[in-house]
Parts: structure tokens; C-alpha cells; sequence
């Protein structure tokens, strides 16, 4: 086989990246399957849209866990810091902001958190796991005092747009008076998921802050080096973590109808096990916006199917448990490759 076959030959082998991705694509497809069988509710029109609404705050904490882990770093903080975007915003519109400022003020606050983490790592030179760690309790503690540990309530209809709204929803009058949801629609949590994981992918993939955060992860030294503003990078990655947690947190609240400083807990685990079953790598430099959200439908449909199934809240900790394992010792595996 002459050179030039043999490098055409390579050029269509799929990548290690491609089959992690692939991998979880036909896992994905696999819970689908199997989940059909445990009960004859899976397939309907609103467990579907079910799924979608809590997919939605997974993915979006996933696109920025996914940027930060791609640096080499890691965010513990996302669940505290989505509880406390939402008390700000809650806090606002009962002060009399309208809504919509207050919930962009409520994004804003957890962007701050993010950019509290990434000046904390790269001026102070304390490692992301502790960083994050602290400010999961700072902010946290934050959100239970300023609310008194109580949910805020009695927001408004308008607060649950963001959450509990969707397109093309149609809806006609019965005979008898009452109205009949003929399409439910698309959510608008949804829809703002598939706006943020394009946005993310094109910023990776296109944009230089993206090459600049694949090169960090990849050797933080060469892309030095090479004239990268690692410092700043690295800001720009767990502050852009620290906004979609804040946004996730507005969609999270909506959806409630009800601030809980209480929500949020343990988020960081499934937006970490959506990053990494996506094929991103914990030693950084390796990662992708559409594996991550694969990554969060597996921990959607997972999750899902398993409620389904009466599993109890418990066997569905340690399940989740160890599908994080799992991928973290697959991610070896292909780091020893």
C-alpha cells in the first residue's frame, strides 16, 4: 500500500474523541431501549418533554463544566452557585424589579461567583478542587441567609414563563368548555439549552477563546509559551460555569414557580458525569459541547427511567454513583492510550 493510501486510510479511522463520542451515543440509544420495557408511560408525548425540562438544567451546568474541565480545572460550586442566582433574582422581584432584569441580574450573580473562582485559581494559586469546594459552601451559606433557610414565594405568573412556557403550543376549546392541550409545544427551556450548546460549540471550535482553552488543558506551560493569556483563559472559562449555573438557575426556579434556597444539591456531580461521559477528559485538554449533551440525556433518561421503575432515591444515588466511576476509569484508560 503505497504512503499516500495509507494516510487516506487514516484520515477515516474515527479518533478516540469520536468513539468516546459514539460510545455514548449508542449508550444513550440502550437506556432508550431498555427503558421502553419498564413501563409503557416512557414513550408518551409528556414523559418526552419530561425529560427534556430536566435535561435542560443538567446540560446547561454540563457547557460550562465541559470549559473548565477542558482547561484542566474542575467546578464543585455550580449546584451552590445555581441556588444563590436564583435567591438574588427572587429576592429583586420582590423588591419590585421586573422579572426579566431580575433573572438577568440573578445570571449576572452567578457569573461573579464563576469569576470569584477564576481569580481565586489563577492570582492566589489554589488548586480548582478547593476553590470551587469553598465557594460551593460560600455561596451556598450565602443563599440560606439571605432567605432564612424559607422557599421565596408568591412571585408572579410571569416568573414561570421561562420555565413552564414553550412554542407552538396548541390548545382548542372542548364541547363542554374545557380546553384541550392538542400539542404541548416545545419548552422554552429546551430551546434555550439548543441555544447555548451552539453558542458553546461555536466558541470552542471557532472563536480563539476556544483554541486558547483546548491549549491550556492540553499543556498549560507551552500555551504560555506560545503568547496565551493563560490567567485570563482560565477566568473567562469558570466565569462563563458561573453564568449558566446562573441561568440554569433561573430555569431551574421557574419551573418551580418558587425560589428554593435549598435546590441545587449534588447538581455538580451529574453536570460533572455529563462532561466526562461525553468523552471529556479530567486531565484537560480533550472535550466537546455535543458529548457533554449526550452526557446529560444518558443522566436524564437515566434518572428518568429509573423513577419510573420505582427505583428508590437511594439505589439511584449509588447507580449514578458508579455510571461516574465508570467514566472516570474509562477516561484513564484512554489517557494510558
Amino acid at each position: 500500500m503505497s504512503d499516500v493510501a495509507k494516510k487516506s486510510r487514516i484520515q477515516f479511522l474515527p479518533t478516540g474523541s469520536s468513539l468516546h463520542k459514539l460510545s455514548a451515543l449508542l449508550t444513550l440509544g440502550l437506556l432508550i431501549f431498555v427503558f421502553s420495557f419498564t413501563s409503557p408511560a416512557f414513550f408518551s408525548v409528556n414523559n418526552g418533554l419530561t425529560i427534556l425540562l430536566q435535561t435542560s438544567v443538567i446540560g446547561l451546568l454540563a457547557i460550562g463544566m465541559t470549559m473548565v474541565i477542558i482547561t484542566g480545572g474542575i467546578d464543585l460550586s455550580v449546584g451552590s452557585v445555581l441556588a444563590l442566582a436564583g435567591v438574588v433574582a427572587g429576592l429583586l422581584i420582590k423588591a419590585g424589579l421586573p422579572v426579566f432584569p431580575a433573572m438577568v441580574l440573578g445570571t449576572f450573580a452567578g457569573a461573579l461567583c464563576g469569576f470569584v473562582n477564576g481569580l481565586v485559581v489563577t492570582k492566589m494559586r489554589i488548586t480548582p478542587f478547593v476553590t470551587t469546594l469553598g465557594m460551593m459552601l460560600v455561596a451556598r451559606g450565602i443563599a440560606l441567609q439571605l432567605t432564612g433557610a424559607a422557599p421565596i414565594s408568591r412571585l408572579g405568573e410571569a416568573f414561570g414563563t421561562l420555565g413552564n412556557g414553550s412554542f407552538f403550543r396548541i390548545v382548542e376549546m372542548q364541547a363542554n368548555g374545557f380546553p384541550k392541550v392538542v400539542f404541548p409545544g416545545i419548552p422554552y427551556p429546551a430551546v434555550l439549552l439548543l441555544v447555548m450548546a451552539v453558542l458553546g460549540a461555536f466558541l470552542l471550535k471557532k472563536r480563539q477563546i476556544g483554541r486558547h482553552i483546548f491549549s491550556v488543558g492540553s499543556n498549560e506551560e507551552a500555551a504560555r509559551l506560545s503568547g496565551v493569556n493563560v490567567d485570563r483563559t482560565k477566568i473567562w472559562a469558570y466565569t462563563a460555569s458561573g453564568a449558566l449555573a446562573g441561568l440554569a438557575g433561573m430555569v431551574l426556579m421557574s419551573r418551580l414557580v418558587t425560589v428554593q434556597p435549598n435546590e441545587g444539591v449534588m447538581y455538580e456531580l451529574d453536570a460533572i458525569a455529563a462532561s466526562v461521559i461525553g468523552g471529556a477528559s479530567l486531565m484537560g485538554g480533550v472535550g466537546s459541547i455535543s458529548g457533554s449533551m449526550i452526557g446529560a440525556f444518558i443522566i436524564g433518561v437515566l434518572r428518568n427511567g429509573l423513577n419510573m421503575a420505582g427505583t428508590s432515591a437511594f439505589i439511584q444515588m449509588i447507580i449514578i454513583g458508579v455510571v461516574v466511576i465508570g467514566a472516570v476509569y474509562i477516561d484513564q484508560i484512554r489517557n494510558r492510550n
